[in-house]
Parts: structure tokens; C-alpha cells; sequence
């Protein structure tokens, strides 16, 4: 399976457990991961044969931008659920860090999931 990467989404958003951290935004780093066939985009070189990263970022930053989350896990979930939107995507990773959070150490979770929408499973 081939891969797509986007690499350090910085978005702001309101991720925390209390109410102080999510009554302002804090600054999220996103790395997305998706694993999609790419031989039909490598042979014609036309875009709506594979996934636009700039769609794909958009997607990204809007999720965060538009909603509020008790978890970085459940943001992660969400996340997924919109890349899966497009069936082409078999599998995807979305690691998310909070580098604000610890005193210089950052957090970061991880979340991998195979799409349900996809006809085979790459986990």
C-alpha cells in the first residue's frame, strides 16, 4: 500500500481535561498518515486520482478549529472519521501533540485505524 503524509499540521484548537485549558485554544502539532492505492494517480498524473493534500489539511484544521474535546484521543478518533470520509483511504494514523502543555516535555498521542469503509483491511 502506498502512503500519503502530511507532517506538522499546526492548528490551534480546545483539547483538555478541565475547564481552563479548554476555555482557550492551545496549540496542536498533527502528523496524518494515510495508506492509499496511488498506482491509478501514478500512471495518469491527474489530481482526482489521489488525495488532494491540500483537501486533506483543510479537512484537518477545520475539525480541530470547529469543535471542543475532553481528550486528545476522542479529537485523534475524530480525525480518522473524517479522513475515512474517502473510501480510497485504507488505513491512517494521526499522532497529536500538545507542546504547550508540559513545561518542555510534549505529549503526544497516536491513533491507527482501518478504515470500515475500505474493502480490505491493512492492519
Amino acid at each position: 500500500m502506498d502512503v500519503i503524509e502530511i507532517r506538522g499540521i499546526r492548528t490551534y484548537g480546545r483539547v483538555g481535561a478541565t475547564d481552563a485549558e479548554r476555555s482557550r485554544e492551545q496549540r496542536l502539532d498533527i502528523d496524518v498518515r494515510i495508506e492509499v492505492d496511488l498506482s491509478a494517480a501514478a500512471r495518469s498524473d491527474a489530481l482526482e486520482q489521489t488525495i488532494s493534500y491540500a483537501s486533506l489539511h483543510d479537512r484537518v484544521v477545520r475539525t480541530v478549529q470547529e469543535r471542543s474535546f475532553f481528550l486528545v484521543e476522542r479529537l485523534a478518533s475524530e480525525l480518522l472519521a473524517t479522513i475515512f470520509d474517502d473510501v480510497r483511504v485504507a488505513c491512517a494514523e494521526v499522532s497529536i501533540a500538545k507542546p504547550s502543555l508540559l513545561d518542555g516535555a510534549t505529549p503526544v498521542v497516536t491513533l491507527r485505524r482501518g478504515n470500515p469503509g475500505y474493502i480490505a483491511s491493512c492492519l
